[in-house]
């Protein structure tokens, strides 16, 4: 009988678990010893529970910080180290697989064959090559465009299993702000669902996508993949838009695993591009061609509009951007300093001297920032520790460029004023267009 290969996931609660759920699970020519996390605060010193873990795992698998990753190699003589998070330079991750090496045990990235799982509704994916491209509106807008068709539309976003208990997330619908409520929702997570339910539209989320499928495929006619950070699709799609973003050319060919969003695109949107320099916009193009020949390219425009932006008009501000965009996306700033100078904020303050707790850390951590504060809400406490970065700032108003209204999660005597993204008219012209041609192949 072949010994059974020992295995750690590394992961950061959300690819790491559905790798193990489709790949590992059932599987007993492995043991999956640990998971191992990172960029998510307090996900490690859980477990992954016996109730998700399955028959072969009675006593779940316990979750260590990232840092523990040698130590536990050496001393669980783990064979097998399975990288699973995204949105990270190819350097980074090699960085990884020489630490893996040098402890002795292979490093494995597992691929689309063995994770993608296969609907038996049509699937469009939207994905991207980094985070912050702007999937978000884009799903959106295919959601609406598909729905105005009569057709039952049912969108699944990528996994935020942020609350302590994760068996109370195996499958999430989120169709009303009580559902958010219901589920202990984090910032994070509200600002990809809200949107949603705003248009009246229903978003499945959780641990185990197998099961979220399942109960989808149920109420839908089409499933539309809502792609998180520049992850790879969870199902086998029928169709796969992927975002550029010519705010940072090359990009696109060197982080992982948006990268392969690139390769096996079907359509190539490069967003953003009524903001960007030409130049930039060329050498996306010419980046994408030189992989994927047969990918359609189309030009995306992304609109940012502030709510009462006459209230900014000479105003001193404090921004607030989508944290995953401005802080492992890497970018300066977001929709929310757009529409500050689009609206002539006499100031834009830098939020830094006001912060407090895990906000401190969060810009310790991420050096590039200066002039944003993101908003980061991984829990009770680092909601809280947000809420008083904001009420200490010295401003007349407070810039939210979050899809959200922070206003229902947090409070706040300033002036908030909301800013809301979406697509071009052309953008939307070019997505009808695509989306009537895949109804016309798939329905």
């Amino acid at each position: 009988m072949t010994e059974k290969k020992k295995v750690i996931i590394m992961g950061a609660a959300g690819r790491d678990f559905h790798n193990f759920n489709v790949y590992f699970r059932e599987n007993k020519n492995y043991e999956v010893v640990a998971f191992t996390a990172t960029q998510i605060p307090d996900i490690y010193g859980r477990k992954y529970p016996p109730k998700l873990s399955g028959s072969l795992y009675p006593d779940g698998i316990p979750i260590y910080a990232e840092e523990e990753l040698t130590s536990l190699i050496k001393k669980h003589d783990i064979d097998e180290v399975v990288f699973a998070y995204s949105d990270l330079p190819y350097n980074y991750v090699m960085e990884k697989s020489a630490i893996v090496n040098a402890a002795g045990a292979d490093f494995t990235l597992l691929g689309p064959d063995s994770t993608m799982i296969k609907s038996n509704k049509p699937v469009i994916a939207v994905c991207a090559v980094r985070t912050g491209c702007g999937k978000s509106q884009v799903s959106r807008k295919i959601f609406e465009i598909l729905k105005n068709k009569g057709l039952k539309v049912a969108s699944i976003r990528h996994p935020m299993p942020y609350d302590p208990d994760l068996t109370t997330q195996i499958v999430q619908r989120f169709a009303s702000y009580d559902d958010l409520d219901k589920y202990n929702c984090t910032i994070e997570e509200r600002e990809e669902y809200e949107p949603y339910i705003d248009m009246g539209g229903v978003v499945y989320a959780g641990v185990d996508y197998g099961k979220i499928l399942e109960q989808a495929e149920q109420e839908a006619d089409v499933i539309i993949w809502d792609g998180g950070n520049n992850d790879f699709s969870f199902y086998k799609p029928d169709l796969l838009i992927t975002l550029t973003d010519p705010h940072r050319p090359g990009h696109e060919l060197s982080y992982y695993p948006g990268s392969v969003n690139t390769i096996a695109a079907d359509v190539v949107l490069i967003n953003k591009i009524n903001t960007a320099e030409k130049e930039n916009i060329k050498l996306v193009r010419k980046n994408v061609k030189s992989v994927n020949d047969h990918a359609e390219i189309i030009d995306g425009i992304s609109e940012v509009i502030a709510e009462d932006g006459n209230q900014i008009n000479g105003k001193k501000v404090l921004v607030i951007e989508d944290g995953p965009t401005v802080t492992h996306g890497s970018m300066q700033y977001g929709a929310g300093t757009v529409a500050a100078k689009d609206n002539n904020a006499s100031e834009i303050i830098d939020p830094r001297p006001f912060a407090v707790g895990s906000i401190v850390d969060t810009f310790e951590k991420y050096t590039h920032l200066s002039k944003v504060l993101p908003a980061m809400g991984y829990g009770k406490k680092q909601t809280k520790e947000l809420e008083e970065t904001i009420n200490s700032a010295d401003v007349d108003v407070v810039v939210s460029g979050t899809p959200i209204d922070l206003k229902r999660v947090l409070k706040t005597d300033k002036k908030l004023v909301r800013v809301r993204y979406g697509v071009g008219k052309k953008t939307a012209e070019e997505l009808k267009r695509i989306v009537e041609t895949f109804i016309s192949k798939h329905l």
